[in-house]
């Protein structure tokens, strides 16, 4: 049973480290996102991606270690969490305050890089607004009423009100 428990604080521990290293590519991420800066946006979620696979690597190895603990104590696999698997180790503080400091560091680090992804879903929520509302009013101008201008021939130039044929600056 030790070694199923340090095991499973080995894994827990790798895993927080996976998630603490997705945090940090998190957090960048709102700096590029906020810059614009799509070539560095792209590289970031590259890196993330193997991340995630690394991550969910240890989620089956964790799962498999859960599987042998449970066996051993004899438990319903489906439904031994860590929660209680801390409680069943009340006879042994040592593991049990292992696996409470891993549990407790998995929960924050979790719930710290679910709140930067919000705020990079919103960042880029808006990114995009920002664009669909440039892109209205560039449309918009095109459709802009015609000016008095009149040429030699008594017609209208035909020039429309703000547009102008320049095109469209990606720069501004």
């Amino acid at each position: 049973m030790a070694s199923l428990m340090e095991n499973l604080v080995d894994v827990l521990d790798r895993e927080c480290t996976m998630y603490e290293k997705l945090l940090g590519l998190s957090s960048q991420k709102t700096s590029v996102i906020i810059e614009g800066n799509l070539e560095a946006l792209a590289k970031i979620t590259d890196e993330e991606q193997c991340v995630i696979g690394n991550i969910q690597s240890l989620e089956k190895k964790r799962e498999e270690a859960m599987k042998d603990i449970a066996n051993v104590l004899n438990k319903d696999v489906n439904s031994l969490k860590l929660t209680d698997l801390i409680e069943v180790l009340e006879k042994r503080p040592v593991d049990q305050k292992n696996l409470a400091v891993q549990r407790d560091r998995l929960v924050g680090v979790a719930g710290d890089v679910r709140r930067v992804n919000g705020q990079n879903q919103e960042l880029l929520r808006s990114s995009l607004e920002m664009v669909q509302f440039e892109m209205n009013i560039i449309q918009a101008s095109k459709r802009a009423p015609e000016t008095a201008n009149y040429s030699r021939a008594l017609g209208t130039t035909g020039e429309c009100l703000g547009y102008t044929s320049g095109g469209f600056d990606a720069k501004q």
